[in-house]
């Protein structure tokens, strides 16, 4: 198989370009990112690209499955419309160009709690993604809604907190619902999805990956 990813230079997208080149299955991996990376395998291509001009690189967007970890965070994008550009717009391109191109799997990495009616503006910036990949109809849709991911080595200090509170929490069985989950048990689930090839649009909640 083909693999293509937006987003992997990020805490869960680095895991998953790593297992995508070990698995036996992917006989290519293809990633489009924005600056230079060090890593260097047989089976990597890398397109650096410029999301704002994807018209460019739109024919390079072919292959079985289409991965997306691409998002950022309100403070690293610098307002809601911004992110709202970056997580939304420029997702749904790719994945629009990737159905275009005749790609027949397609793995969103989302959020917990997404949902396009959601009166927070994060998780209604997933859930409306979602709704709208969705309406693509790739033969196969896998949406992950992961809850606080667990990055190694993370010097986040509200991650630290968050993961202890819910960790304390979690140990009386209560909000297993959002109970902390590596970022490498996310990408292995999104890769062991993405080579199940019955025709299928399937939402896994963050207590189910």
């Amino acid at each position: 198989m083909k693999a293509l990813v937006i987003g992997g230079t990020g805490a869960t997208g680095k895991v998953l370009v790593r297992q995508l080149l070990c698995d036996d299955d992917f006989h290519e991996v293809v990633i489009f990112i924005r600056k230079e990376w060090d890593i260097q395998h047989p089976k990597l291509v890398v397109h650096l690209v410029d999301f704002e001009q994807i018209d460019q690189w739109k024919h390079l967007i072919a292959g079985d499955v289409a991965f997306s970890c691409l998002g950022t965070t309100l403070k690293q994008a610098g307002s809601k419309q911004k992110q709202w550009h970056i997580d939304y717009d420029y997702v749904m391109q790719f994945a629009q160009y990737a159905k275009g191109n005749g790609v027949t799997n397609f793995v969103l990495l989302s959020a917990k709690a997404a949902s396009d009616k959601s009166a927070f503006f994060y998780s209604r910036l997933k859930g409306t993604l979602e709704r709208s990949v969705l309406n693509l109809r790739f033969e196969n849709t896998i949406i992950l809604r992961p809850g606080l991911l667990l990055r190694p080595g993370t010097n986040r200090m509200g991650e630290r907190i968050a993961a202890k509170i819910l960790f304390f929490f979690n140990k009386m069985r209560l909000f297993m619902k959002y109970k902390p989950i590596e970022v490498v048990k996310v990408a292995n689930r999104m890769r062991r999805e993405a080579k199940n090839h019955c025709c299928r649009r399937l939402i896994i909640e963050s207590n189910e990956i």
